[in-house]
């Protein structure tokens, strides 16, 4: 894994975008430790490619509180869950993306998600999706936004690139 660029907000964003991103590699992870300036109860991370946000398909399994409930649905650009301003003070939450093959010319860009929302409280809440985005051209660039609010000032966000060794095994450095 090689990092391409990392951002840490110095101000409240409605967005936060990679652009230009090499075709180098193979693969492509992102992590973010982010938190929403929202008040409501419940706020998605949204994922949009190239800046598009159309033709995104998602499905996830989400776990809430100590109850270990899970449910799945279609939220269309869903990649993770987000603390807010009701939740506990400075807690922000982490999620990965991974998007694999993402300069390849195939009609679908596969992403799988990892999201965990720490509160101090009941509403703690873990999340895993995966999701497709339906188009050939390869990614360019990654955008993420937030459901309701924007990405609180210290959020942090990584972009990573998975390298592929001269033997055809993804290596990591």
């Amino acid at each position: 894994m090689k990092l391409i660029e990392s951002k840490t907000l110095a101000s409240a964003a409605a967005q936060i975008e990679f652009t230009a991103i090499p075709s180098t590699f193979t693969d492509l992870i992102i992590l973010c430790s982010l938190r929403s300036t929202s008040t409501d109860a419940y706020v998605n991370i949204n994922l949009g490619f190239n800046s598009n946000t159309a033709n995104f398909t998602a499905r996830w399994l989400y776990g809430l509180g100590s109850g270990g409930t899970g449910s799945a649905s279609s939220l269309v650009r869903y990649a993770g869950d987000l603390n807010t301003a009701n939740d506990t003070a400075n807690k922000f939450s982490n999620s990965s993306i991974y998007i694999p093959n993402y300069t390849g010319s195939t009609h679908s860009k596969s992403f799988s998600t990892d999201s965990v929302r720490e509160t101090n409280a009941s509403a703690n809440a873990s999340a895993i999706s995966a999701g497709l985005w339906n188009d050939t051209a390869a990614i360019t660039s990654v955008q993420l936004d937030s459901s309701d609010g924007n990405f609180v000032v210290g959020s942090t966000i990584s972009l990573y690139g998975v390298l592929k060794g001269s033997d055809g095994i993804v290596t990591t450095s």
